[in-house]
């Protein structure tokens, strides 16, 4: 490939990974562009994992052998087999050089001995793997990411094809620098996406994650007949908390109350738990049936009216595994959900209050709502729930 190839290449990859809409695509993308730019048959991406001290392959592309998947779950290699990419990339660097790529060769140091391009030495592990895999050489191209080693990129050739050689290694080293501003790039946007769907506060889901999920939800149970649950919660006493504590203080009763939401929304397999709000919270379930839901709900309450802080949780459920009519909208089920928490709330119950089984709270959701004067708790999800906390 000559100069213009190896430019349109670059530019290619680039493009390629600042359209992929996930972490996924953009490593596929990566791995991808690498190899052919390269002129390989197999390539891929991996993450140096510091905690675990291992490198963990994300991506796999082209001419895969038994047992390498595109997306492996668990192939991964303890680092102290692979030495370069921790060691030599910091001693090597770290003095003021930059990060260069290298080649192995399945026939091992007869054919460089200190690799084809001359810079790290060989590795027995990286030449086994290539004997194994029945492939002739690869070229490791050290991704580096806000200054530290991140991963590494490897491109392979089958055993008859010609032998990377120092100009292949240098062009890696310009591809590794390329692919480092793409994953720079989709971790920014994977941060926005996660911080758009999540409350800062107590890291919980935040209403527009829960719109999202609800949305779907709701789908599913028109469509296959799924129990869909929901489970609104109102902290009690955050406000009196707040005025005479400090918002500090209130704000450790929220994240203590996200706490236990969480560890019981964990009983309820794929449950989202999110907070709506000041002091409204919310759990959605799909699948588990409403008495299961309900058990749980009510733990949380007696759990919450342990706390040292406030004064309990009330708590509505809305299920379509109760008698509540058939529910055509998310916004029916919110509001049903909505109206057995001010019932709840109202009666300062112990426990949830079940729409259903509570033939008042069917009565209050159908009910038209009146202008709202202050202090309302009657929101019914028609307009979203205000930034500041409450009662």
């Amino acid at each position: 490939m000559g100069v213009d190839g190896r430019l349109r290449a670059i530019v290619e990859l680039s493009q390629a990974m600042a359209a992929a809409p996930t972490a996924i695509e953009s490593w596929r993308a990566a791995a991808r562009g690498a190899l052919e730019a390269l002129g390989g048959s197999f390539g891929a991406l991996s993450v140096w994992e510091r905690d675990l001290g291992r490198l963990k392959v994300l991506v796999n592309a082209g001419a895969r052998v038994g047992g390498e998947e595109e997306f492996p779950e668990d192939e991964t290699y303890p680092v102290h087999e692979f030495p370069e990419i921790a060691e030599f990339l910091h001693e090597r660097w770290a003095g003021g050089g930059g990060p260069q790529a290298w080649v192995e060769t399945a026939a091992g140091p007869a054919f460089g001995g200190a690799g084809v391009s001359g810079r790290p030495g060989y590795n027995h592990q990286r030449v086994a793997a290539l004997r194994r895999r029945g492939r002739g050489c690869c070229v490791v191209a050290p991704i580096v990411l806000h200054g530290r080693a991140w991963g590494e990129l490897y491109v392979a050739r089958p055993p008859k094809a010609p032998l990377f050689d120092a100009a292949d290694a240098d062009f890696a080293t310009v591809i590794a620098s390329v692919v480092a501003a793409g994953i720079a790039q989709t971790e920014r946007l994977e941060e926005v996406r996660r911080l758009a769907f999540t409350d800062p506060l107590t890291g919980l889901a935040n209403r527009r994650a829960v719109d999202a999920r609800l949305d779907e939800a709701i789908e599913r149970y028109r469509e296959e007949g799924a129990v869909v649950s929901l489970v609104v919660c109102d902290l009690n006493g955050l406000k009196k908390v707040n005025d005479t504590q400090g918002h500090a203080v209130g704000d450790r009763l929220l994240e203590r109350f996200a706490t236990l939401l969480s560890v019981s929304g964990a009983r309820l397999p794929g449950a989202l738990v999110a907070r709506l709000g000041g002091d409204e919270f919310c759990l959605l379930t799909v699948g588990p049936t409403s008495d299961e839901v309900l058990a749980v709900a009510t733990e949380l309450c007696e759990r919450a009216a342990g706390l040292e802080l406030g004064e309990g949780v009330a708590c509505g459920i809305a299920s379509t595994g109760d008698p509540i009519g058939e529910v055509r909208s998310a916004r029916r089920l919110f509001r049903l959900a909505d109206a057995a928490q001010y019932r709840a709330k109202a009666a300062r119950a112990g426990g949830p209050v079940v729409a259903g089984r509570d033939g008042a709270v069917l009565r209050l959701a159908d009910a038209p709502v009146p202008a709202r004067p202050a202090r309302d708790r009657r929101r019914f999800r028609d307009a979203p729930s205000p930034p500041g906390g409450g009662s």
